[in-house]
């Protein structure tokens, strides 16, 4: 498929976020490639994979276009998920379609803004799309003028400038959030995905009505124990915890 097919065949689909790292209780060898097979299985209209590695790995498997990331350094520097060109290269080279860089007010290592890596793709990689992970409004504002071809809050909360950075666990979207990226590429080319808290096909649909043009879901589907948590959580409110 070319750009357009890519975008249009993305249109009011689900994306799956199938990633697992050491450390977490469901990670074992080959886990990102069963997610992507179940997922392909189930008819959705893209994933979301985390590493050369994995979006080699499962590109040899499934055949739906792969928003490819890699996440370096996270929980260390502020700019961590694809954050530079050669980082984005080594995505593309996988085999992922789509390059998803964070798109958000914050320094590289060389000092630029994390935007810029935005401009350098578009300049060094014309045929791949571009997913920007933003966390606020403007950030998605400045995306889209860099010629990101979608955005989506996926670092909202994770950012010091995100909406909802606080000590209280949200298990609902932000909706306010969504609707005022909507707003502010109103206009423009670039489409937005919403990501984050989308745990039932109900809050999915809503999202679409927003103006999302999909939806990215990880953790209600390919992190059960993300899910079992929820469900904790929200068990031990009932009980007044």
């Amino acid at each position: 498929m070319n750009k357009n097919e890519i975008v249009e065949s993305l249109k009011d689909g689900l994306i799956v976020s199938c990633q697992a790292v050491p450390g977490e209780p469901h990670y074992m060898e080959g886990i990102t490639v069963k997610f992507a097979e179940c997922a392909d299985w189930a008819g959705a209209a893209g994933l979301r994979v985390n590493s050369p590695e994995d979006i080699k790995a499962i590109k040899e498997k499934v055949n739906l276009p792969i928003v490819g990331i890699w996440k370096i350094v996270r929980n260390i520097k502020d700019v961590y998920l694809t954050p530079n060109l050669e980082a984005a290269k080594a995505v593309w080279e996988a085999g992922a379609e789509i390059i998803a860089v964070q798109a958000t007010n914050h320094l590289r290592d060389d000092g630029k803004l994390s935007y810029e890596t935005i401009k350098e793709i578009k300049e060094n990689l014309p045929d791949a799309l571009i997913f920007a992970d933003i966390a606020t409004a403007e950030d998605a504002k400045i995306a889209a003028s860099y010629g990101a071809d979608f955005v989506a809050p996926t670092l909202a909360g994770y950012t010091k400038a995100g909406h909802f950075n606080k000590v209280e666990i949200k298990d609902t979207p932000d909706f306010n959030l969504l609707r005022d990226i909507v707003d502010a590429v109103k206009g423009t080319m670039t489409k937005v995905i919403m990501e984050g808290k989308v745990s039932t096909p109900e809050i999915a649909v809503q999202c679409l009505y927003m103006g999302a043009h999909a939806v990215v879901v990880g953790n209600a589907i390919t992190r059960p124990h993300i899910t079992a948590k929820r469900f904790v959580r929200t068990l031990n409110r009932f009980h007044g915890e």
